[in-house]
């Protein structure tokens, strides 16, 4: 079985996460596909950004869901507090999710995509899925989401391919559901290296885990039967694959 390379926001390792240039970056990389993270503008745009405060990667302290796009435009997207200077005065904004649908139709467009639904509403899952229908990317896609009723909503309304996390990790778990409504179960490494990883394997779904940045951690997630393996530099994760 093919093992999937995916990107954690686009190459982070090495670009400002979940901006343009790092999601190109990551497909020139050759990756088989990437993750990002999706919240809506207070003018219901949606907006690609894993906090949803835009402090950590713009220096700006202010939420995604109290600006408009316009204002969204106008935070540069350099992280800083990771990089330095190095990105600095180089035009890298805050990415709509229709700037980075083009970038992929562009590029290649049947690239599967790792899509994480971070404000947890269905009107944010509706417009996220007209988006990505109307780009032809909504196959191709995983829909990632730490909120039960999230995943629960995209199987049910959309038939969407869906990966939900181990239940002590989700919110808004209802133990009588369980597991019916994801396709794929997410484990980070920390939980693939630990004594419960079992009981999630035993789940008999297919594992993406996450993130794998050494070539050690990637043989371990091959050992133990990842289906997709995501990584903030896909270096290492891409030679061993390749060698595996």
């Amino acid at each position: 079985m093919k093992i999937l390379v995916e990107g954690h926001r686009g190459y982070c390792a090495k670009y400002p996460e979940n901006t343009l240039i790092s999601y190109e970056a990551a497909i020139d990389l050759g990756v088989d596909c990437f993750e990002f993270d999706v919240w809506l503008s207070k003018d219901k745009v949606p907006i690609l950004m894993h906090d949803g405060n835009a402090r950590r990667t713009c220096g700006v302290y202010k939420n995604l869901r109290d600006m408009t796009l316009e204002e969204i435009k106008t935070l540069e997207a350099a992280y800083t507090e990771k990089f330095g200077d190095e990105f600095v005065g180089k035009g890298i904004e805050v990415p709509t999710l229709e700037e980075l649908c083009k970038l992929v139709s562009t590029k290649r467009p049947h690239m599967p995509l790792g899509v994480e639904i971070k404000e947890y509403t269905e009107e944010t899952v509706d417009i996220t899925v007209e988006m990505l229908k109307s780009y032809g990317l909504f196959d191709n896609a995983w829909f990632y989401a730490f909120d039960a009723p999230t995943i629960k909503y995209l199987k049910t309304k959309y038939n969407a391919r869906t990966m939900g996390y181990p239940d002590f990790q989700m919110k808004r778990f209802d133990p009588s559901e369980g597991y019916r409504y994801y396709d794929e179960i997410g484990l980070s490494m920390r939980i693939v290296n630990s004594e419960v990883f079992p009981i999630f394997a035993a789940k008999g779904l297919p594992m993406h885990m996450y993130c794998a940045d050494t070539e050690e951690e990637v043989r371990i997630c091959i050992e133990k039967g990842a289906s997709l393996i995501t990584a903030n530099d896909p270096v290492p994760l891409m030679r061993v694959v390749k060698e595996d």
